[in-house]
């Protein structure tokens, strides 16, 4: 296929934007995800021609680019809002050196003022993906409870956490019938109590989560923990939710890892597939979640990666020690003559 002006060009400038992000150290983090999760996550939402992609979070605009391609033609529409000033002039020049001129991009607090509106609502998308700041302090917990839109009808997450704030903007604005949200989180998010567990709940019993995802450590920009993956889907056909532990499976780089596409297809096809694979994933059952394990998610109850160990023949052991036993002492004998030969006392 012949690679078009606007690709060289909007290819070199993502190049620029992950090297800087890789040279930025934490703050690299706040708008870049990297381009192996941001490809991960477009062939789990599997966009059709025609969808709607939004990103509340977008940053520099990368992940919704990735999502975009992942179609195979123009027949799309993009749409994201930023926060940081600096970095939504990066996401405008990133769409337009894509070719994406038309990408509705907002300056703006998503949850505190969300921009994307139509008819005085909010707008409604088929994908909805975002790699949001972790577990956000003062996210606005202060307004979320007199929401003009009603995002937080679950409950308000806790004023020094705004993971679930972002997730429940997300769910709430993808389309009832056919919406898709993925969204990279931590850990805690997966079995915290409180509010978080009231609102995890209560997206369970509405059977809208999909899939859990764990990721390898040091694979993002400025944070060396593992990271997960949340994939929720309205147009769901089982109540089962699918478990992947894919926190071994990685390429080791210099300063960080990365996932490389033999992972990215491994986990893509069991993510297709929905099945228990052994010490990688596992398909549990609505009641497995919520009557045996109470709504945790964490992905170590469900995916087994223990080991079992050999069994120890305890005879064969005791001759191995005699053995070097009887070694040692020839040892010792062999040492004592020599220091006598040597004229050294012991």
């Amino acid at each position: 296929s012949v690679i078009g002006k606007e690709d060289i060009i909007g290819n070199a400038y993502e190049y620029l934007i992950s090297r800087f992000a890789s040279d930025a150290g934490k703050k690299g983090g706040e708008f870049y995800t990297p381009g192996d999760v941001a490809t991960l996550l477009a062939k789990l939402l599997q966009p059709k021609p025609g969808a709607r992609i939004c990103d509340p979070t977008c940053g520099s605009g990368s992940l919704l680019i990735k999502v975009a391609h992942e179609i195979g033609n123009n027949n799309f529409s993009l749409y994201g809002q930023e926060l940081n000033g600096s970095t939504w002039a990066l996401c405008k020049m990133n769409m337009f050196l894509h070719d994406y001129d038309s990408a509705d991009i907002r300056w703006g607090d998503t949850i505190r003022n969300p921009l994307l509106l139509e008819n005085d609502e909010l707008m409604k998308f088929d994908i909805v993906v975002a790699n949001p700041p972790f577990s956000l302090d003062k996210w606005g917990a202060d307004v979320a409870e007199n929401d003009k839109y009603k995002r937080f009808w679950r409950g308000v997450p806790p004023k020094s956490k705004g993971d679930f704030a972002f997730i429940s903007h997300m769910v709430e604005v993808a389309h009832e019938t056919n919406g898709k949200v993925g969204v990279v989180v931590p850990h805690g998010v997966l079995f915290r109590g409180g509010a978080e567990k009231r609102i995890r709940q209560q997206m369970i019993d509405n059977n809208h989560l999909e899939a859990v995802i764990g990721l390898p450590a040091n694979l993002f920009y400025g944070t060396g923990i593992p990271a997960a993956l949340i994939i929720f889907n309205k147009a769901k056909k089982t109540n089962d939710i699918l478990f992947i532990d894919a926190s071994e499976d990685y390429v080791s780089n210099k300063n960080h890892n990365s996932l490389g596409e033999a992972v990215i297809n491994k986990i893509v096809t069991t993510y297709n597939e929905f099945k228990t694979q052994d010490k990688f994933s596992y398909r549990a059952t609505y009641k497995e979640v919520t009557e045996e394990n109470d709504y945790n998610l964490n992905i170590p109850r469900y995916v087994d990666k223990f080991e079992e160990e050999e069994e120890i023949d305890i005879a064969v052991v005791q001759t191995e020690i005699a053995k070097v036993e009887e070694e040692l002492k020839k040892t010792q004998k062999t040492i004592s003559k020599y220091l006598v030969e040597l004229g050294i006392q012991i």
